[in-house]
């Protein structure tokens, strides 16, 4: 029953998800009142992870110590759950035929689930962090809709990816001497699916009906007690031709 198969539909849903925030801008005044325009970093891991990072130095040499810069963006999968709401008959078949025309790909229905990812913006002062929500918050009312090419049978899917919530939290405690944080957390949840394998088969071609003992009237010399042969498509072209006690050709009921 199983079978070795890889769709890449799950790591195809995170690439699109975290290419929707790949090129988000902040800009910045500098000490001499000239405007920097700062692409935000983004990259995959827990959140947990980053805000260990934050808190502690890295090492590069035995003498020096740095910290992550901020901002920076971070995202992850959280979980999967069967979506009930978008199940259809699961014997359904998807076709594409091949090139050649001889053949063709195609797999059974897909299975819907709920896939929930992650996103968290880590800024040190607040203004960079309204800036980095208002650049997302408009394009989700409440879902964007990211299209995907799946396999070779699912070339085109819509996935709507819906915003559930935003939180905000301002970690300041401690001495003066540690640094702020400001993280800002959204739920997001896409209505994807899960495909099975795709499979191959042949295209037919031809198809015969053999008629014996048939006492209707056709145009042509077939008797009662000989082979009507028809074609699928209602015989074959052409003038008839005997061969045995069989006549070959195209033949119309009277």
């Amino acid at each position: 029953m199983f079978t070795q198969f890889y769709n890449e539909a799950i790591r195809k849903l995170v690439i699109g998800f975290g290419s929707l925030f790949n090129d988000i801008r902040i800009v910045k005044t500098n000490p001499d009142g000239v405007d920097e325009t700062i692409r935000v970093p983004l990259s995959y891991g827990p959140k947990e992870k980053f805000l260990r990072r934050i808190e502690e130095s890295s090492s590069i040499s035995n003498t020096s110590k740095v910290q992550i810069t901020l901002p920076r963006i971070g995202f992850d999968i959280t979980g999967f759950a069967y979506d009930s709401g978008r199940k259809t008959n699961k014997l359904r078949k998807r076709k594409v035929e091949a090139g050649d025309g001889l053949g063709y790909s195609y797999n059974y229905n897909e299975v819907p689930y709920l896939i929930s990812f992650g996103l968290y913006v880590f800024t040190r002062n607040q203004n960079d962090n309204l800036q980095i929500i208002e650049q997302i918050l408009p394009y989700f009312s409440p879902e964007f809709v990211v299209s995907f090419n799946m396999n070779s049978v699912n070339k085109k899917v819509d996935v709507p990816i819906v915003l559930n919530g935003v939180s905000t939290v301002d970690e300041y405690e401690g001495d003066f001497d540690s640094r702020r944080n400001i993280t800002s957390s959204f739920e997001f949840s896409a209505k994807s699916y899960i495909y099975g394998p795709v499979k191959t088969g042949k295209i037919i071609l031809t198809s015969e009906i053999d008629i014996f003992g048939s006492d209707e009237k056709f145009y042509g010399s077939v008797t009662d007690t000989q082979d009507l042969r028809i074609g699928i498509t209602g015989g074959y072209t052409g003038d008839g031709y005997t061969a045995g006690n069989q006549i070959y050709g195209e033949f119309y009921y009277e």
